[in-house]
């Protein structure tokens, strides 16, 4: 089973720092994406229920979520020499389980993914160019995982909905 369900607020609405209420948002969603997790076993968590997609489970989407924030926090954003699983010649690396990759051990690593990316961008403006790619700024590079979380968040809503028939935020 995966670790207990975390708890979450809305990012505050009288928002008068940009990069703050990004980064709000950023945490509310990641929150909410592990969530999806919360209470099920491995394989439920790494149940692949679309024949189109037969790579595709919510374990998957998680060390999606982790490469997405590695690669566009951490190297694009602040310039961290850090592996980068999207090296790899392999497109599905990211869905490809093994049977290391458990509940816990997959939103420890998008947790720990969580801290290099406040690293990366610590003391950084949201105008600032990113460090790895002088045309994106700051703000883009969270506005994009912003928007890139929010997208596999609703893929873990269904995922989950076909996993045990939870439905839910």
């Amino acid at each position: 089973m995966s670790s207990r369900e975390l708890s979450r607020r809305w990012p505050e609405t009288n928002a008068t720092d940009e990069l703050r209420l990004l980064t709000e948002f950023l945490t509310f969603l990641r929150i909410t994406a592990v969530n999806k997790l919360a209470g099920l076993d491995r394989a439920a968590a790494a149940a692949t229920p679309f024949p189109a997609s037969p790579l595709f489970s919510a374990l998957g989407v998680i060390r999606h979520l982790t490469s997405v924030e590695r690669y566009w926090l951490s190297i694009v954003g602040g310039g961290q020499d850090v592996p980068n699983r999207w090296d790899s010649p392999d497109p599905d690396i990211d869905f490809r389980l093994s049977e290391q990759d458990t509940p816990d051990s997959v939103v420890a690593a998008y947790q720990e993914q969580w801290e290099l990316s406040r690293r990366a961008l610590q003391g950084r403006n949201a105008g600032d160019p990113s460090a790895g790619d002088a045309d994106k700024t700051v703000r883009w590079l969270l506005t994009h995982v912003v928007q890139e979380t929010a997208r596999h968040v609703g893929h873990l809503d269904v995922l989950r909905e076909f996993a045990d028939g939870t439905t839910g935020e």
